[in-house]
């Protein structure tokens, strides 16, 4: 009867928190508002985006949703039809305060007007008036000033990761070393390898190993680019693999890799499913770092006090973390979802669990980052979650790693997992820090894991790239171009005067 009693006292408060959240005064005029989708003829994307981070009339910022229906959203111009223009917009509540607003467009706007208001009250928070014509994803209309592409993306002026991937590489001299990087890594069963150059903003590359379908990828960020903004003639070469290849104390070869170690001297970029994700958000892929924020539905009082976890059995230590498991039930909800590295030990560790929505992983309030056959691609997406990430310490990073500060963005946990149920146990009993951690996560992917930020750093990476080539960037015999699709879209000047066709 006592603990009925307790019950209900709590979903009384509960309910009256909701209500006193979804009724607390807003003040539309204080509004904090950012974002690349503020400058559609500037900033080209398929998926423009604008953040909302609501204050109350004491100045004070949100922190908790003011309620699903608390914004109205009007988009509309004229396509060079004199037609309305089609576009596809959605709202993202983040349960923190701050909404999403993306936009996208399916041809050339013109004119295009942009309204956001509160319903209830029918008060503005922003209007405003694109003075350029605002193009769709698919339009080559690069923009041959890539100093001001980069400022009108405002993409940051300084990556540490680029300074130190880039450090050891001055007048290279591709004429010297190209058939030598060929010969290095010629292991057609083990490694793939493109050779790219970009010429006159158009794409060429050469292709070497048995498996080399992951070339989709490279082509799509340098096709999207290049849409965007003129490239300087560059040549590179791209692992297409996971596990990174230059050996610290080997030549000093350059290849661009999706995944970096403390054992290697790759030059990092992107990971390529950050990528696509980035390229394709409100297209073709689901997942990607805004929607995250936006289906995130369960408040943390009422998440799950476990740790999280699925996964495949790509090392290991996720083994490892199954046993843990075992024997703390009430500390984990993990399994192994398929068996591919480790089938021999499927009865012991299995059987393979269904899959399950990214999205339900934050019912949880913990989860666990832990490598695969390298840095698990996922990390981005957890930071980006309203759930406490507990990250394996690794020699493996991605680009951002080196950014990231352990104990303010994640909570760390030993290669071998062996304060593990120690670090869960912390924050079962820190609410109010790993709540912190949270929010700081969540800020850090804000200001560095969002699309347009991955566009920028490979557009800044490429730059400073071709700032240290001393060798004539020429297109071989061997390479195909790799060409954009077939669209109509016309480009216009300042003026919105037909421009010579590019």
């Amino acid at each position: 009867m006592i603990l009925l009693t307790k019950m209900i006292f709590i979903w009384i408060l509960l309910l009256f928190a909701c209500h006193e959240v979804k009724n607390v005064e807003v003040d539309p005029s204080k509004t904090i508002i950012w974002g690349p989708g503020l400058k559609p003829d500037k900033v080209t994307m398929r998926a423009r985006y604008i953040f909302l981070q609501f204050v109350d009339t004491e100045g004070k910022n949100l922190t908790e949703s003011p309620g699903e229906d608390m914004i109205n959203v009007s988009i509309q111009g004229q396509s060079s039809t004199g037609h309305a223009c089609h576009i596809w917009t959605q709202i993202l509540d983040c349960k923190d305060g701050n909404f999403i607003i993306r936009y996208k467009l399916h041809n050339t706007c013109f004119n295009l007007k942009l309204k956001i208001g509160l319903k209830q009250r029918n008060l503005p928070i922003l209007s405003l008036e694109a003075k350029e014509p605002a193009y769709e994803e698919e339009c080559y209309c690069p923009n041959p000033d890539i100093d001001n592409w980069l400022e009108n993306f405002e993409c940051t002026k300084n990556y540490t990761q680029i300074h130190n991937d880039l450090a050891d590489f001055i007048d290279v001299d591709f004429d010297k070393i190209r058939k030598d990087i060929v010969k290095a890594y010629d292991r057609p069963g083990s490694i793939s390898l493109c050779h790219y150059v970009v010429k006159s903003n158009k794409i060429f590359r050469e292709c070497h190993g048995q498996h080399v379908g992951f070339k989709i990828f490279m082509d799509s960020i340098l096709l999207s680019i290049t849409r965007k903004v003129i490239l300087p003639d560059i040549e590179f070469f791209v692992n297409l693999g996971d596990w990174p290849l230059v050996a610290k104390n080997g030549k000093n070869y350059p290849i661009f890799s999706w995944c970096g170690s403390y054992d290697t001297k790759d030059i990092v970029m992107p990971t390529y499913d950050i990528t696509e994700s980035s390229l394709e958000a409100m297209g073709r892929v689901m997942l990607d770092i805004l929607s995250v924020q936006g289906n995130t539905d369960t408040p943390w009082e009422k998440k799950i006090d476990k740790l999280f976890w699925r996964g495949r059995d790509s090392c290991r230590e996720r083994l490892d973390l199954i046993d843990i498991s075992r024997k703390y039930p009430d500390l984990f909800n993990v399994s192994i979802t398929n068996f591919f590295f480790f089938k021999g030990e499927m009865d012991k560790y299995g059987p393979g669990q269904s899959h399950v929505s990214f999205f339900n992983f934050f019912k949880y309030k913990y989860q666990l980052n832990i490598d695969g056959t390298v840095a698990a691609y996922r990390f981005p997406y957890l930071l980006a979650g309203d759930a406490l990430v507990l990250k394996q310490e690794s020699k493996y990073y991605e680009f951002f790693y080196n950014d990231l500060v352990s104990g303010k963005h994640y909570i760390p946990v030993k290669s071998d997992l062996s304060n593990l149920v120690e670090q869960i146990v912390w924050a079962k009993n820190h609410d109010e820090e790993a709540l912190q951690v949270i929010k700081s996560a969540r800020q850090f992917v804000r200001d560095n894991l969002l699309p347009h930020n991955i566009l920028c750093y490979h557009v800044a990476l490429f730059y400073e790239w071709s700032k240290r080539l001393k060798s004539e960037v020429k297109i071989l015999d061997n390479m195909e171009e790799v060409l954009q699709p077939k669209h109509s879209c016309k480009c216009y000047d300042n003026n919105r005067n037909l421009k010579e066709e590019l």
